[in-house]
């Protein structure tokens, strides 16, 4: 798997995890309607009528290699939403 598909997918875990509302599949226009997987995406928006959100779509298909990144704390570059090296020792340091 691509590292881009990696993070678009760990973006993904992490709305689900905050209980988020996120829709997987083919994105297709049916009859004048955009749909994912059979569902109808008018429908689905209706649930956030009236509120502020964040829209985010992202292909699974794209394979651009991701921008390096410098890690802020350590230093080290990295590719993707945060930087291993720092996520294991956060890890390791809360005993996990």
């Amino acid at each position: 798997m691509s590292l881009r598909k990696a993070s678009v997918l760990e973006m993904a875990t992490a709305a689900y995890e905050l209980d988020a509302s996120v829709k997987r599949g083919v994105l297709r226009k049916v009859e004048g309607h955009w749909t994912v997987m059979g569902d109808d995406i008018d429908n689905w928006l209706k649930q956030f009528d009236g509120q502020e959100v964040v829209l985010i779509a992202a292909s699974l298909s794209d394979e651009r290699p991701l921008e390096a990144h410098t890690c802020r704390t350590c230093g080290r570059e990295y590719a993707g939403l945060e930087c291993l090296h720092c996520r294991d020792a956060r890890i390791r340091l809360r005993g996990r």
